[in-house]
């Protein structure tokens, strides 16, 4: 994958000084501190108001959530492999790499979270996560049960679902716009 390719093929990607002042100063502060502009943020930036409420709703539930870093990333990834998205499956696997400081876990949960080295609570949890994502009409009490039992508050369990629903609609905008990772994403974590 070049350096060169562009955050989406499917939709016009906007330049940085073309965007509204507020998103572009959202992506130069994301940029510094990745070290890279995600091209996720590029091409939501393509719609300002979707790429402001998309953010917002994303950073609320990240910055805010009682789950740990490393098991809201646990989700992203498992609902991702589940929806076959490329771009949130090497991104995020890169941010759970980070976050779990195991070089392996995202390759295992986008595979298959039910063989992946994981505890049994986290297990349950993917395991609500992709009954969500495949088969929201199913799920029930006892799946929000099962959490409760392995100790997720509900505040957590809440989370658990709306992490998982947040990235069913990313998921499919990627898969759409046939967003792209940036080449920086496959090699973070790995060390």
């Amino acid at each position: 994958m070049a350096d060169s390719e562009p955050a989406m093929t499917r939709f016009p990607v906007p330049d940085l000084e073309d965007m509204p002042e507020d998103i572009r100063e959202h992506i130069e502060e994301e940029t510094e501190r990745a070290g890279f502009m995600p091209n996720v943020m590029q091409a939501f930036a393509y719609r300002p108001h979707q790429y402001r409420a998309f953010f917002d709703y994303h950073d609320a539930l990240v910055d805010h959530s009682p789950l740990a870093r490393e098991e809201i990333e646990m989700i992203i990834v498992t609902v991702s492999g589940a929806n076959d998205c490329l771009y949130c499956v090497v991104a995020h696997g890169a941010m759970l790499r980070i976050y779990g400081e195991d070089p392996h876990l995202a390759e295992q949960l986008a595979t298959n979270h039910r063989t992946a080295d994981i505890s049994d609570a986290h297990t349950a949890m993917c395991d609500v996560a992709v009954k969500l994502t495949e088969s929201p009409a199913e799920v029930g009490e006892s799946d929000l049960e099962r959490l409760r039992e392995h100790g997720f508050s509900e505040k957590e369990i809440w989370d658990i679902g709306s992490l998982t629903a947040l990235f069913n609609l990313s998921n499919r905008m990627a898969s759409f716009a046939d967003m792209r990772p940036n080449e920086e994403f496959y090699t973070l974590g790995r060390e």
